[in-house]
C-alpha cells in the first residue's frame, strides 16, 4: 500500500474546459498571479469545505493536497497547498513555486526534516519525503505534465535553481 491508497487519493484528468484554463496558469503572468493569491484562498477554502474543495481542483482539475512540514528555522508546523502528482502508489510534489526565482519554503523545510503530514479531503497520512532519484526524475515530470500543462513551462523558465522533486512515502 502507498500514500495514494492511505489517503483515498483519486485523480481524474482535467476536462477540456479545465485544460484550456490551465493554459492561463501556464503563462508568466498567470503563474505570477497564482503564486501570490492561490494559497491565500486555498487554505481557508479547504478548511471551510472540510477538505473537499480547492480552487485549482475546481477550476483547472489540479489535485491539491495540504502538506504540513516543520519549519526549518522556526520549528513550527507549516501547512501549504501543493499539487499532488501520482507516482506509482505514492505521490510526488515539485518545488516549482510557479516558476518563481526562489524555491518554496516547504522545500527547505523538507530538506531539513523529511517527515511531514499530507491531507487529502478529510484524511491525513504521515509521510517521509525523499528527493527523487535520477531514474525517476523524467518520469515524474512526464506525470506532472499530464496533471497540469503549466509544469512544462515552469520547468523551462526555472533556470537559476534546481527544482526539487520529492516522493512522499508512507512513514508507517
Amino acid at each position: 500500500m502507498g500514500v495514494q491508497a492511505d489517503l483515498g487519493f483519486a485523480w481524474r484528468p482535467p476536462n477540456a474546459l479545465q485544460r484550456s484554463l490551465q493554459r492561463v496558469g501556464a503563462t508568466r503572468a498567470g503563474s505570477w498571479i497564482f503564486q501570490r493569491t492561490l494559497y491565500r484562498v486555498d487554505r481557508p477554502l479547504h478548511r471551510w469545505t472540510s477538505g473537499r474543495v480547492t480552487l485549482p481542483g475546481l477550476v483547472v482539475g489540479l489535485p491539491v493536497v495540504m502538506l504540513t512540514t516543520t519549519g526549518a528555522r522556526s520549528g513550527l508546523a507549516r501547512t501549504m497547498p501543493v499539487a499532488a502528482i501520482p507516482w506509482g502508489a505514492d505521490i510526488a510534489i515539485l518545488g516549482t513555486n510557479y516558476a518563481q526565482p526562489k524555491a518554496p519554503a516547504w522545500v527547505h523545510n523538507l530538506l531539513a526534516d523529511p517527515t511531514a503530514v499530507v491531507t487529502w479531503r478529510q484524511r491525513q497520512v504521515s509521510v517521509r519525503a525523499r528527493v527523487s532519484r535520477g531514474d525517476e526524475i523524467e518520469g515524474i515530470w512526464s506525470n506532472a505534465d499530464q496533471v497540469f500543462i503549466g509544469f512544462t513551462g515552469y520547468r523551462a523558465r526555472v533556470r537559476d535553481r534546481d527544482v526539487y522533486q520529492f516522493v512522499l512515502e508512507s512513514s508507517h
